[in-house]
């Protein structure tokens, strides 16, 4: 019979000597790949002004058309970055139930930029001698800026029946939860040690089941606030030094509590969500049992 490879040398490590073995019902084999939603397209918008600053800097004929060369590119550059944190933005407000609209309208504020580059760079090359051709050309880029990665999210978006200030609590606790977590991950490569990753990355995934029951039940915001808020703080702080310590001396001890607090942590963010959803499932409960009586008493008998 085939017999799975493990032991003290193992990226598992060997959970007979010290190491807290894995939590019944804790979520394993879920890590999630993160893909940068900015990408190579949005990069490649770099890649004009440069070589706009290279021509007005070794081919232009005036100091005028240097400097509309220069301010061209800048206004590019200004684009490509706006446009790189309009993505990220967007792909954070699609990933949730319950989100604000970006303040900032970074992909429009891109879209105008790229238009105005155009135009200064069209003019640096020739001179301003036909300046209607310039706006027309920057009024192309600015469109097809648009064209291809569209306008930012105008409008809030949560659950039905749930008031803009109750929305914006949970979209308050959530950011700061999500900035946690990401503190948390960002932190633990400090340590370099696979294990520990992988179980912090078991946690994160637990804990992002109960932003996402709170997201679609903002009633729950109250009970799993301290969940959200002190104690993901806490884990944060933890994480940054048990990172420390095991990066200057591959304490095992260290990795070891580190392991069981994680597996503390995991199992009470689990009961917690599981306790918000029993919560959920009573309620409904409730509301067919008054849906039943209301149509009794009309006369409707369900059997």
């Amino acid at each position: 019979m085939a017999k799975r490879f493990g032991g003290k040398y193992s990226p598992e490590g060997d959970t007979a000597q010290g190491t807290p073995p894995p939590v019944p019902g804790a979520p394993r084999g879920r890590a999630r790949v993160t893909v940068d939603p900015a990408g190579a397209r949005a990069n490649m918008l770099f890649v004009p002004a440069v070589i706009l600053v290279a021509t007005s800097v070794l081919g232009a004929g005036s100091a005028i058309g240097m400097a509309s060369g220069l301010l061209g590119a800048l206004a590019l550059t200004s684009a490509a970055w706006l446009l790189r944190g309009g993505l990220r933005a967007e792909a954070a407000f699609a990933a949730r139930k319950t989100a604000r609209r970006p303040a900032i309208p970074r992909k429009l504020f891109a879209a105008v930029l790229s238009g105005v580059g155009a135009t200064l760079a069209v003019g640096a090359h020739t001179g301003f001698a036909n300046p209607l051709s310039a706006v027309i050309y920057g009024l192309i880029a600015g469109g097809l800026h648009l064209a291809a990665f569209g306008l930012d999210p105008m409008r809030s978006k949560g659950m039905d029946g749930v008031d803009t200030f109750q929305q914006d609590r949970v979209a308050r606790v959530v950011d700061e939860a999500e900035k946690h977590l990401t503190t948390m991950r960002q932190t633990i490569e400090r340590a370099r040690d696979r294990e520990a990753t992988g179980r912090l990355e078991q946690f994160v995934q637990t804990a992002r089941d109960l932003i996402q029951t709170v997201e679609e039940d903002p009633r729950d915001l109250t009970a799993a606030r301290k969940y959200l808020g002190v104690y993901l703080q806490g884990a944060r702080d933890a994480t940054a030094k048990f990172a420390d310590i095991y990066a200057r001396s591959r304490d095992p001890q260290a990795k070891a509590d580190y392991l069981a607090l994680l597996d503390d942590l995991d199992q009470n963010f689990a009961a917690r969500n599981r306790k918000s959803l029993l919560a959920d499932r009573s309620d409904l409960t409730v509301e067919i049992d008054v849906l039943r009586e209301r149509l009794s008493r009309e006369g409707v008998r369900l059997d």
